[in-house]
């Protein structure tokens, strides 16, 4: 059986745990709450700045071929963008299983964008970054918000 810092009690029973018990002692769990608070904050404050552009420019980063076969300008596509981000977050607040494996898809999609846009690798990189922190979350919430876990 594996075991989980300090304690050697199995994954699947320190899931059964009570919370405040699990947020003191349950490494795992801490990982699986920073990246679970993590992505849901940031796509929600990325996807509402979509549409103020407050932090960035975020037209500049849509690679020009993308921009040239969807519908409107580069502006309503971020528009479009805010609000699958903004949606995203929350269904990672709401349900992490399914929410991370959203984003994560959602990251890849980015990374392509901007590997496909000379200038933007470093930010491609950042995002590929993402992704697998999305990809953790998702298979720590296979545990912590498996379906029927009592929370």
């Amino acid at each position: 059986m594996s075991t989980i810092g300090s304690t050697a009690a199995p994954v699947r029973e320190r899931a059964g745990a009570s919370l405040r018990e699990r947020m003191r002692t349950d490494p795992a769990y801490q990982g699986f709450l920073l990246l679970r608070i993590g992505f849901t904050v940031a796509p929600i404050v990325f996807g509402l700045d979509k549409f103020t552009n407050v932090l960035v420019d975020w037209t500049q980063y849509l690679a020009p071929w993308i921009n040239d076969i969807i519908p409107g300008s580069a502006s309503d596509a971020m528009y479009l963008v805010g609000v699958i981000e903004i949606v995203a977050g929350i269904v990672v607040g709401l349900r992490p299983r399914y929410g991370a494996y959203l984003v994560a898809a959602w990251l890849a999609g980015i990374v392509v964008n901007l590997l496909t846009y000379s200038g933007y690798y470093d930010i491609a990189l950042r995002d590929f970054g993402l992704m697998l922190a999305a990809l953790t979350l998702a298979r720590l919430a296979s545990v912590y918000d498996a379906p029927g876990l009592r929370r």
